[in-house]
């Protein structure tokens, strides 16, 4: 077991913060789709980090975010969501970040956890039939999909490339 610094621990901080902004504040939202840039700070968590402390950062920022600036009613579904989609990211980018691992991440986090899952959660909590909505949500992770792919090979050649000089 890795001992985490007070360092990491502020890191971490600071990449909940900036995904709650992200997220609440720098997304297009309706109540069936979410189209933004709240992906980046938990990938970089990842990257930066391992998977744990990405599905934290994703989770605790979906917690916090629906705690102090809600859109919709809370539903733990989400949450779940997220911390799986930090889990991802951690997973398949923490030691290498080239093309396929990215390729992967993406797929798993767009048509696994969004596309079924989450639309799944929405079915639940606004009963609202599940082939309808993941007819709606095809464009979300048409959309999605490839601005991840490419900010994520950005993120993970920046992180390459800088990282080194980061004092983690």
């Amino acid at each position: 077991m890795q001992k985490i610094t007070v360092r990491q621990v502020v890191y971490l901080g600071v990449l909940t913060a900036l995904e709650i902004v992200l997220n609440r504040f720098l997304s297009l939202n309706a109540w069936n789709l979410k189209i933004g840039f709240s992906f980046v700070p938990v990938a970089a968590a990842g990257m930066l980090f391992g998977p744990l402390s990405a599905g934290i950062v994703a989770a605790l920022g979906d917690l916090l975010g629906a705690v102090l600036f809600p859109i919709g009613p809370y539903f733990p579904g989400f949450t779940l969501t997220a911390f799986l989609t930090g889990l991802c990211f951690g997973l398949f980018l923490r030691k290498t970040r080239g093309p396929l691992n990215v390729l992967g991440a993406v797929a798993v986090n767009q048509l696994l956890l969004s596309l079924l899952l989450n639309t799944l959660w929405i079915s639940v909590l606004y009963g609202s039939q599940y082939g309808a909505l993941l007819a709606t949500r095809i464009v979300q992770c048409a959309i999605l999909g490839p601005v991840q792919f490419v900010v994520l090979l950005l993120l993970g050649r920046a992180l390459d490339k800088y990282g080194r000089r980061l004092p983690l």
